[in-house]
This record gives C-alpha cells, structure tokens and sequence, in this order.
C-alpha cells in the first residue's frame, strides 16, 4: 500500500550503463548552452504535469470515468496503466504518512463494489485540502492522475494523482454512517444515506441487473411491457387491503383544513357520497395489475407488466411491505403447464444473469451470509435443476407425516405459511417446487376451477430461505363459472363488468403469473428483510423519505 507510492530509487550509472550521458562542457558557452537545455526540459515536464492535472472537458468532471470502468474491467484496470484518467466519489478511508507528506484515498463512486486507491503526494494540487478536519468519511473528492500498478494487496492499479479537490467536505462528528458497523435495521433509520454503505450499495446493482434480466427475458420471447394503471376501482384480489385515495379530504378554498362537516354524505345517511369525489365513485391504489393484463393478453397474447402495487396489509413482517413492484405476464392459450414452464424458465435466466454480470456483488453477498449451504451453491442449485412439480394435497400429506412442530399445524384447507413452504423446499425436497391445485376457499376469484369442484389450477413456486416467491393461475375464461365465483366470494358483478367481457367476446383460455420483485432481490442476495431491498421501504407506520 504505502510502498507501492513510493518511486524505487534508480541506480546511479557505471562505466558501463549503456544510457547516454550529457558530455562535459569544455567551455563557459557549452556551459551556459547545457544549463539552458535543461532549463527548457524541466520547463517542459512542468507543463506536462500541468496540463495532466488540468482536464480539457467542459466542466471539471466531463472526462469522469465511473470506477467501474476503470477498476471493474475483466483486467482489473491494468491496462489503462500509464494512462492519465479523472475520477471522482466518496471517502471510504483517508490517511495521512510519511509525516503527513503522502495521502492514501480509498475512493468508491457506487459504480462497482471495489475501492481504488488514490496517492497524493504533498506537493500536488490539492493536498492541503486532504489535510483538513471535512476530509474525512463520507467526504466527495475528484482526482486526476496517472494509472500506476500498485504493490498493495488485493489491488491491480492505483492512481498517482496530479490534482485533487475537496469537493464537498464531511464533519466525522456528524456523519451517521462514519462507523464501519452498523446493522441493517438502524441503516433503514437514514435510508437517505444507507446507499453508500457496502451492502445497500451491492444490493441497489443487484436489483438493477434483475430488473434488466427481466426485461431482457420477457423480450426476448416477444413480450409486450404492458403500463397498467396505478389508480383504480376494482380489487384484483378481493382481499379488500386497499389504500383509498380520495380529493374529499383536501381543504376548500380558503381553509387550511377539512372538518368531518365539510364531507359530503348520501341523503338521509351518514356514508359518504362518493360521487362528489374526483373519480364519482371509490378509487384505490392497485394491488396488482393483472385484470388490466388480462384485457391485452386476450388482444396482443403475451404481455407482462412490471411496476408498483399497495396493500394496506397491517403487517410489520419481515416479507411484507405497503408498497411494492410486481412482474406479472399474462399469456393467451396458455394452460397451467404453459404457465409453469414460462415462470420456471424466468426465475432461473434472472438468477444466471445476477450470477454472470454482478460476480463480485454476489461474491461479497455470499461471504456476508455465511450459511451452509452458500447462497452461491442454493443459486447454482436453482439454475439448474428441474423444480419438482407436486400437488397441495400432496404436500399438507407430508407435512403431517413429518412429526415436525409447527406453530400452525398442516391440515387440509389451510393456507400454508412461510414455515410450511421453507420445511417443504429445506427438508422434505430439498430443491425448489411448484405446488398445484389449491382448495379453492383462500384462493382467488378468477382461478381456473378443477373438475372436483374444491381445488383451482392455481400454482405457487417456492425456493429454499424464501418459501413463497412465484404465484399464479390458469384464470378461469368459462363466464358461467366466473359468475359463480364472483357470488361466492361476496364480490359486486357490476364492478367487474369489462373482466367478464373477456369471456362474453372471443374467450380463449389463458394463465398469469405475479413475481414481488423485492422476494426476488432477497432471494438473490441472501437478504432476510424485504426493507432492506427496496430503496424506500413503505410499512405501517413508517413512510418517510
């Protein structure tokens, strides 16, 4: 580290060093023409120093390169050795040798996980800056120089800088994250800045290349990105957890706040009247988008949305959030084995994608986890393995044949939780599954129902450490038995009217799957909090930032 800053001395010439030498004057003029040679040189080299220390760009940071581009290179930046480069970031460390005549900067820019060293000798532009009390952790810097190979462990390169700025300082003694410790739960207490520790950073570039994936996946297979709507008056889920939004709240002119009075009410009633609302009726927020996907998939065969929903789910679990992305395809002339297959194939591109393009991010995630088996190998296990395909009824038979305490005990007809799904993929399979044919009593309304009359052709895929992490449906395209379903889950007709459309005009028969994109980040990282995730978790009672 420190000695790779310092310049190994050279060996003064002998009689036989072949490097030509400047030959003796012989006179006072060979003299004084000798002195002026050397004069234009060190004039010379002085205004090469200058001109590296001084970029060309239109401002200071045009000719920025990301780290990632320097140091995340297949060669770990050897070969730009010898080149001069611009970078900029944030302190991770910064120290002071050589009796502070020399500055090590540890430098990250949030593009890659590693660091790059940066060595400023005192007699550079910029050092005294490096010297005061807001050089510190957290503090942004831009340096200039040249790539040099660097002695140091772990490190190919480093760079000899010419120019270095301060240019935003950082109180050591006010900064929240200037300990290297800090547990994930109070890094969520200042989400604003927890990106700039190593873990949130590393999960931000995961989720980024699984949102790439994702698309990429879908694409690839000739998937229309279908934008479903945010705001609407139907509950895809039936569930009722729904974040009401409403402009009847707002103050009137002239008020700075609403009384209950100023509410309008139904005539000779005390519920509100909705049709003097914005929307002239209830609006939600969505929990889902499917419906909507639906309508396009039995227009355009095969779409797939991938954006925000909300539940007002009071659920202050460790996989629950208010609000939350979700992939869902939807697919005509699909059946459940279609359905299977597409979401089967889905998971395992994205996992090889985050395992082939984020090898350090996951590496790193790995290390952290510390569990046997490793995240890589239950990942490695994912990719390639055939997920075992079996029935509900199946499972809850070896459940209750396990002899295992659980603190609900498997029955018939329960909605299996996440203890269920983790014993069934960690100790009974030992590999992801796809569980099939669920009773039909706490599952949706719009699910294919089997010839038995109890189950549906419903389908979950669950993964070792998650449970739960794919869930889906042949959607039941037979209208008589979709108006029966909707009666027998206590829901309106009338607001389902376009849905039953669907099945009054051309028919088809067509399946769906929805993917909570935060379980697949976890999934993918090892991570045990869904809050930790998600840049800006949303939960009962928290939703700042």
């Amino acid at each position: 580290m420190e000695a790779s800053a310092t310049p190994t001395p050279t060996p003064a010439p002998t009689s036989t060093d072949s490097t030509p030498q400047a030959p003796t004057p012989s006179t006072l003029e060979d003299a004084l023409k000798q002195l002026q040679d050397l004069q234009e040189e060190n004039k010379r080299l002085r205004k090469q120093l200058k001109d590296d220390a001084q970029p060309t760009g239109r401002t200071l940071y045009s000719e920025r390169l990301l780290l990632s581009d320097v140091i995340g290179r297949q060669d770990q930046g050897a070969g730009l050795v010898g080149k001069t480069i611009s970078i900029a970031g944030w302190v991770r460390t910064i120290r002071l040798a050589a009796k502070d005549t020399l500055a090590f900067v540890h430098l990250n820019d949030g593009s890659t996980h590693r660091d790059i060293q940066i060595v400023v000798d005192q007699d550079r532009e910029g050092f005294e800056s490096l010297c005061g009390h807001g050089a510190k952790t957290g503090a942004s810097v831009f340096a200039r120089g040249r790539v040099v190979e660097s002695k140091g462990k772990g490190q190919k390169i480093e760079l000899l800088a010419s120019k270095v700025v301060l240019v935003g300082s950082c109180d050591p003694l006010e900064y929240p994250i200037a300990k290297t410790q800090l547990s994930l739960e109070h890094l969520r207490t200042i989400a604003h800045l927890r990106p700039r520790t190593s873990t949130i950073a590393s999960v931000a570039r995961i989720r980024n290349a699984l949102a790439f994936a994702t698309h990429t996946f879908f694409q690839q297979k000739s998937f229309l990105y279908l934008h479903t709507p945010i705001i609407t008056a139907s509950d895809c889920e039936g569930a009722g957890e729904m974040f009401q939004i409403t402009t009847l709240l707002n103050p009137k002119e002239g008020q700075t706040t609403t009384k209950t009075s100023d509410l309008p009410v139904k005539k000779d009633s005390t519920e509100i009247d909705f049709s003097e609302d914005f929307f002239e009726r209830p609006a939600y927020l969505t929990v889902s988008g499917q419906l909507n996907g639906e309508q396009y998939a039995c227009a355009l065969s095969n779409i797939y949305t991938f954006g925000p929903t909300f539940r007002a789910e009071n659920s202050f679990t460790a996989r629950h959030l208010a609000e939350f992305w979700m992939i869902e395809p939807e697919m005509a002339f699909y059946d459940l084995e279609d359905n299977m297959d597409l979401a089967e194939a889905y998971l395992k591109f994205c996992i090889k994608y985050v395992m082939e393009h984020c090898p350090e991010d996951m590496a790193f995630f790995d290390k952290l986890e510390n569990s046997k088996p490793s995240l890589l190998t239950r990942l490695k296990q994912v990719a390639e393995t055939p997920f075992k395909r079996v029935t509900y009824t199946e499972c809850i038979d070896r459940l209750e044949k396990s002899g295992h305490q659980f603190k609900e005990q498997p029955k018939w007809g329960i909605d299996m939780g996440t203890e269920h799904e983790r014993y069934l993929t960690e100790v009974v399979f030992k590999m992801p599954i796809i569980v099939i044919d669920y009773p039909k009593s706490f599952k949706a309304f719009y699910m294919r129902l089997n010839e038995d009359g109890r189950t549906v052709r419903a389908m979950d895929v669950l993964v070792p450490k998650i449970g739960e992490i794919i869930g889906g449906s042949q959607r039941e395209e037979r209208l008589d038995v979709l108006l029966a379903m909707l009666k027998e889950k206590g829901l309106h007709e009338a607001a389902y009217e376009h849905y039953l459309d669907l099945r009054r005009f051309g028919t088809v028969p067509h399946s769906g799957f929805g993917l909570g994109f935060e379980r697949l980040v976890m999934f993918a990282t090892g991570i045990e909090n869904i809050r930790d995730v998600i840049p800006f978790p949303r939960w009962p009672k928290h939703a700042q930032f």
